[in-house]
């Protein structure tokens, strides 16, 4: 969180303190209202402390309006959107379509592959975890080619980004038929 967005926090926690207390204050028989309202009244008819108060109150609407509607950072946008990697030379975020079209492009690189959905996530722990669903050709052995598919997959985002991939879960979701040629005479 920035220090801008801290010292607003803070400002505006102090603010609801203040008015909740006033409010229990009136509610518990503490503090009469009809000794309040001279207070509020004055402050509101004034010219200088009516501007003031409007001003400020405008300012907390925009600081309201920020905090609901454009919290989180840029980085935490991105990281959303793919994985932010830093150096010395500064930042490089990969997104998850770079890193699923790589996986999709893989795949599709295999013989008996067909119909490739990749999709790429982080964990709790941000490990990168790949899921592939694919259609398979009937003479194919399946375990033997999804082992292939995951050791070549962890290679290239390896190679490619330096990353290390958890987990490449393959799902093989149906046998593509097969098509026999007839010929009709």
């Amino acid at each position: 969180m920035k220090i801008v967005d801290k010292f607003i926090l803070v400002i505006f926690s102090i603010i609801i303190l203040i008015l909740s207390l006033i409010t229990a204050s009136i509610i518990f028989g503490w503090v009469e209202l009809e000794s309040l309202t001279p207070y509020i009244g004055n402050w509101l008819s004034t010219e200088p402390t009516s501007s003031v108060i409007l001003g400020v109150s405008i300012i907390f609407i925009l600081f309201a309006i920020k905090a609901i509607f454009f919290s989180g950072s840029k980085d935490e946008r991105a990281t959303r959107d793919g994985i932010l990697m830093e150096n010395d030379n500064g930042r490089l975020l990969i997104s998850k379509d770079t890193l699923e079209n790589l996986v999709v492009n893989i795949v599709k690189g295999f013989d008996g592959t067909e119909n490739v959905v990749a999709k790429v996530g982080l964990d709790k722990e941000n490990n990168l975890r790949v899921y592939v669903t694919l259609y398979v050709h009937p003479n194919v052995v399946i375990k033997d080619l999804t082992t292939s598919i995951q050791n070549r997959v962890k290679e290239a985002i390896k190679s490619t980004s330096d990353l290390e991939t958890a987990s490449v879960n393959v799902r093989v979701r149906n046998i593509t038929p097969t098509v026999e040629n007839k010929v009709e005479v």
